[in-house]
């Protein structure tokens, strides 16, 4: 069965669109109004080996919250539908991964509820055109919406793009492990509940 979804989010604020192919290449188109966050889009698509199309507009003549936090809503939203009923995933991802003197921790739980963590400190307002700050909003707004677990901590690091960079490419590898089949368990929900 395919992985597949398609999220369309209109406001007053911003019009987003993502298309999410699960089981894909890491083929990407990512157009949105801020450079650093397509650059960090590309990578999370290239390092999960996911599909993306994003198509994102928003009113970054106020600033780039409402466009960063909303794109973040529909990837989680994304993930869901895609992801179903859960059956068969992994269900639990994680990755510890260096950028340079950077190193990034994440741990993602698709679990069906909501919770995230992030500790890590800027120095820098903004990263190109992205305000640090809005790195916690993107990957809270996606877990509250993928109905996830998240944890991140970057422990080390001195250049701010570099822990950015280490968290995209982290979630990305913890999120690919997490939404893989499980060999051993390719039929069930992996939960004793049995729904996630």
């Amino acid at each position: 069965m395919k992985r597949i979804s398609k999220v369309v989010r209109k406001t007053n604020e911003t019009e987003i669109s993502i298309n999410l192919n699960i089981d894909g290449s890491g083929k990407r188109k990512i157009e949105t109004p801020i450079g650093f966050l397509n650059h960090m889009l590309y990578l999370f698509s290239k390092h999960g080996l996911f599909d993306l199309d994003i198509k994102a507009k928003g009113d970054t003549f106020i600033d780039d919250h409402h466009t960063v936090e909303d794109i973040g809503i529909v990837l989680g939203q994304a993930f869901a539908e895609a992801l179903k009923d859960k059956k068969g995933i992994n269900r639990y991802g994680f990755f510890i991964l260096p950028m340079d003197e950077a190193l990034a921790s994440v741990a993602i739980d698709f679990a069906g509820r909501f919770s995230f963590t992030q500790q890590c400190e800027f120095t820098r307002e903004k990263v190109g055109d992205l305000s640090t700050e809005l790195v916690y909003d993107f990957w809270d707004a996606f877990a509250q919406n993928a109905k996830a677990n998240v944890y991140i901590k970057v422990e080390n690091g001195r250049n701010d793009h570099h822990k950015i960079e280490a968290i995209f490419k982290a979630m990305a590898r913890a999120c690919r492990m997490a939404c893989e089949r499980d060999k051993r368990n390719q039929s069930t929900v992996p939960s004793t509940k049995g729904v996630l």
